[in-house]
């Protein structure tokens, strides 16, 4: 189970489509180990679970996480906030939320969110998302210097 959390990190962390488990890392780990250990270990290889969905699920699972974390620790720190808003092809709007804030005596800067703006780039409409966000997650607006 470990080893498919972290086969599934790896492909996320590099952007590669979840379709590279089956065209490139499991035949690479057999050809390594064939190479290095002089033996197939094709067997152990196929117990990892590393489906499309599999894989997706599991980022999923990572990303719910990472957010959950943030979003708590947002809770009980002072943090500032840069708002991005950008229009994508086919003019949908998209507004990008990142934070900065102080841990452990060093400054991280993290994306919080990126939402579709549905009806436009106004202030209004860029704050709604905003607060609508910060309710949701029970961030208070006093947090944010």
């Amino acid at each position: 189970m470990r080893a498919s959390y972290n086969i599934s990190l790896l492909i996320a962390k590099f952007g590669k489509p979840h379709t590279i488990r089956e065209k490139l890392i499991l035949p690479v780990v057999e050809k390594i180990s064939k190479t290095v250990l002089h033996k197939s270990v094709s067997n152990i290889i196929k117990r990892i679970p590393l489906r499309n969905n599999t894989v997706q699920r599991r980022i999923d699972e990572m990303s719910y996480d990472i957010e959950s974390f943030l979003c708590n620790y947002l809770k009980t720190t002072h943090f500032s906030i840069q708002l991005d808003e950008s229009t994508l092809p086919g003019n949908e709007a998209l507004l990008l939320a990142y934070v900065r804030f102080i841990a452990d005596q060093e400054i991280h800067e993290e994306l919080l969110f990126a939402r579709t703006l549905t009806t436009d780039t106004k202030g209004e409409s860029i704050h709604n998302v905003l607060k609508e966000y910060f309710m949701e997650k029970a961030i208070p607006f006093s947090n944010i210097i």
